[in-house]
Order: structure tokens, then C-alpha cells, then sequence
């Protein structure tokens, strides 16, 4: 896996975190993994295609992920995710795809993502790539982002 993807992947999230929800976030040493993909009680799952194929899965508790959503709603305290907060979740997963799109075109790198599906409940991914995760770290809790991603070739027509 190119490590200009994982970190443009990276920067992509840490940027929505950053600059969408104002909040400092310090990265963690990343690590790899194969087979079975580490879960939490939320997963915004997110389909690569293009140059690079293949799946980015963001976890977090359901605590961050009411943080998350709380921030969204300007603040708005949250005690359970509803229609509206899962709607939110779902577009917090559409950023990371934007940005992530984005990130990878400044590395020569165009892709498609697909629209991001929600897990709720503990879950056991299974990735036929091998995959980086990075978790990040931050006031309102962690978030692995799982980047299972390989370079396509493209055939030109």
C-alpha cells in the first residue's frame, strides 16, 4: 500500500475533524493488520474505485459518534442517535469521502467513493486487502480510520 494514500487518506479525516468540526486531533501510530478488520459500536463504511479499489472504515463509540453529531447540530446535546443524528453520521462519512477524493488528487490519485453505508453495533469486517489503521485522537474520543485500499491499473481507451 502507498504511504502518499494512507496519509492523503489520513489528512482527509483529520481535516474534517479539524476544519468542519473544530476540533484538535493528534494521530496515533498506525498500525496493519489482515483478515478480520477491528470494529466498534459505530462504522461509516465508504467504497473506493478508480485508481485505487477497495474500502476506508471508520470506528468509534457511540459516544463519539453522538459528539460527532452533537458538534454538527451546533452543540445541541444529544442522548441517543435518532433518524436525524444517523442522517449526520451518514454525512460526517460523505466529508471524509469528499476530502478523501480530494487528498488523493493532489497525489496524482483519482478515485470514485461510493456513498457511505452506517453500521450500528459491534460488527467483525472481513477485508480480502490488507489494511493500515490510524487511529486519531481527540476531545470528543477516538476514531480508527481502517484504509484496506490497492492500486487499480488502468487500462486507456
Amino acid at each position: 500500500m502507498n504511504v502518499n494514500h494512507v496519509n492523503a487518506i489520513s489528512r482527509a479525516t483529520k481535516g474534517i475533524l479539524t476544519n468542519h468540526l473544530g476540533v484538535e486531533v493528534t494521530p496515533l501510530k498506525a498500525s496493519a493488520g489482515k483478515g478480520n478488520v477491528p470494529s466498534r459500536d459505530v462504522a461509516v463504511i465508504l467504497g473506493i474505485k478508480g485508481e485505487l479499489s477497495g474500502q476506508i472504515i471508520c470506528t468509534f463509540s457511540s459516544e463519539t459518534a453522538k459528539k460527532i453529531v452533537s458538534v454538527m447540530m451546533g452543540g445541541m446535546e444529544i442522548q441517543q442517535l435518532d433518524e436525524i443524528g444517523w442522517s449526520a453520521v451518514q454525512e460526517f462519512g460523505n466529508w471524509v469521502a469528499g476530502t478523501t477524493a480530494t487528498e488523493l488528487s493532489k497525489e496524482s490519485c483519482i478515485i470514485d467513493v461510493t456513498p457511505p453505508i452506517v453500521n450500528e453495533g459491534e460488527s467483525k469486517f472481513h477485508s480480502s486487502y490488507p489494511y493500515v489503521t490510524v487511529p486519531l485522537t481527540s476531545i470528543i474520543g477516538e476514531i480508527d480510520v481502517h484504509i484496506a485500499v490497492k492500486e487499480e491499473i488502468l487500462e486507456a481507451h
